[in-house]
């Protein structure tokens, strides 16, 4: 007689293996999403960097700011911006990426609500320092989390990609938004608006972001190198943005910018000797961190100056409004971020970063050069769109240029390197408007006296600056040439 099997004894169903790329696919889903949170709080950030350009009129017509002191509603966000970078990242080193990018979010958010009620100028530069030292918390962390997120050469790859093209776009973006914005609900919009992408940002970056708890404060807070480096690297950015009222050559300017130049010997002198340093020096012997550095200070040196200059042409000599001005560059921001988002990545995967950076520098080259010829009038589709489509060639240089500038970066000291790669590129931009305005300013001037009416004037001193911002791109190529490795996919430069 046969025995029944009990339901205890009966075999269970085999239960279909689970392959590690299922087993992963979560993980996969998580790391994407919080790219995303990542990429929308920069873009939020850098948007802030350039939306306020095109509400400059506005708000000085509302507040009563005197033509110099409108100027520090830039000049006060990039000095506190460009200041604590390299401080910012190092504290989230030891602090916690985590906890350093989500007090940077709400500071900038609060300010941006402060910014937007200003009803003094004082008010107003008060609160954007705030929202440059916001700014700085957020943005010096954000790299760092994404190289030690995504450990996979590709994944790696394709993540700054999507971090660049944020960075590429929202300067241009900025552009447009603050023109429609100023002109459809006022300029305290431009500020508002980071108010609910600040608050989903921070939502999302306590739901997605893992906890880090850092290497500790104890470890080491080189507190001396960071009071160095923070004084020395807003001395620097207050000498630059300065120079427009003051002269190059003046006793105030070269008096700053020996004060700045001890301070910053100074702090490298400190990090040789400390020991837990706020910057390894080991960092800055990896020739592709430096050289990229170095490329990145001259090339967006060259490509913010462009930003605002051809702006202000197209409203001052031109006569566009704020909108049609931010919908003229539109082309450009769309290029950008077609090329940095999608195929940047995969033809550093194929090429290599250097050969991408100088793929994408080159046709940046050309169309600033085109500028150098700018005419006082004539059809958009003939004198700027082509410009526009030949600088969204910035949209493969920058991610290439990400990638090199991170390639020196470890676990425990990723936040410094992102700090002092994005310190480089707000120097870079505090220099490139402030030479390429004092060109335009003395040139221009120079043709008044000639006789030549405002707009022919003007024109004169775009073209010159556009010169030397030609002359910034030539530099940066043959840096790139000259310095930079070509490193196979994957391995550190």
């Amino acid at each position: 007689m046969s025995k029944t099997p009990s339901p205890a004894t009966e075999a269970a169903p085999p239960r279909p293996a689970v392959g590690p790329d299922e087993a992963a696919a979560p993980a996969s889903r998580r790391r994407r999403y919080a790219l995303a949170v990542l990429c929308a709080a920069s873009l939020m950030i850098i948007l802030d960097g350039s939306i306020v350009t095109v509400a400059l009129p506005a708000i000085q017509a509302d507040l009563g700011f005197s033509p110099s002191g409108l100027t520090w509603t830039v000049n006060a966000y990039m000095i506190a911006f460009g200041g604590l970078l390299l401080l910012a990242g190092r504290l989230g080193d030891l602090a916690g990426r985590r906890r350093v990018l989500l007090a940077g979010l709400g500071v900038f958010t609060a300010a941006s609500v402060l910014c937007g009620s200003a009803v003094t100028p004082a008010m107003l530069v008060a609160a954007r320092f705030a929202q440059g030292a916001g700014g700085a918390l957020a943005s010096a962390v954000s790299l760092g989390i994404i190289v030690t997120l995504f450990t996979d050469p590709g994944e790696r790859g394709r993540a700054i990609g999507a971090f660049a093209f944020t960075g590429a776009t929202g300067a241009v973006l900025g552009q447009v938004l603050g023109g429609l914005l100023t002109d459809g609900l006022g300029w305290n919009w431009v500020f508002f608006i980071n108010v609910p992408i600040g608050a989903a940002a921070i939502i999302g970056v306590v739901r997605l972001l893992p906890d880090d708890p850092g290497l500790g404060l104890r470890r080491g807070a080189d507190v001396l190198g960071g009071v160095l480096v923070t004084a020395g690297s807003m001395l620097t950015v207050y000498t630059i943005v300065q120079i427009e009222r003051s002269g190059w050559a003046s006793a105030r300017t070269l008096g700053l910018a020996a004060g700045a130049a001890v301070l910053l010997a100074a702090f490298v002198a400190r990090q040789a000797t400390a020991a837990a340093p706020l910057l390894p020096l080991r960092t800055l012997r990896v020739r592709n961190v430096w050289g990229a550095n170095l490329v990145q200070l001259l090339t967006i040196a060259a490509m913010f100056g462009f930003q605002i200059l051809i702006a202000l042409h197209m409203q001052q000599v031109r006569g566009y409004s704020a909108t049609e001005t931010g919908l003229a560059m539109l082309p450009a921001a769309i290029i950008i971020g077609g090329l940095s988002l999608g195929v940047s990545a995969r033809l550093i995967g194929r090429f290599g970063e250097r050969t991408v950076l100088l793929a994408g520098l080159v046709p940046v080259l050309v169309g600033y050069a085109g500028l150098t010829r700018l005419p006082a009038d004539g059809p958009y589709a003939v004198r700027l769109l082509p410009v526009m489509v030949l600088v969204g060639g910035f949209g493969l240089a920058l991610p290439a240029l990400t990638g090199l500038g991170m390639s020196g970066a470890r676990d425990d000291d990723a936040g410094a390197v992102s700090g002092l790669f994005h310190t480089t590129q707000q120097i870079g931009a505090a220099l490139g408007v402030a030479a390429l305005s004092t060109f335009v300013a003395a040139r221009a001037d120079h043709l008044r006296a000639g006789g030549l009416a405002e707009a022919p004037a003007l024109t004169g001193g775009h073209r010159l600056a556009f010169t030397v911002g030609t002359g910034l791109l030539v530099a940066a190529i043959a840096t790139a040439l000259l310095v930079l490795r070509r490193v196979p996919a994957g391995q550190k430069g």
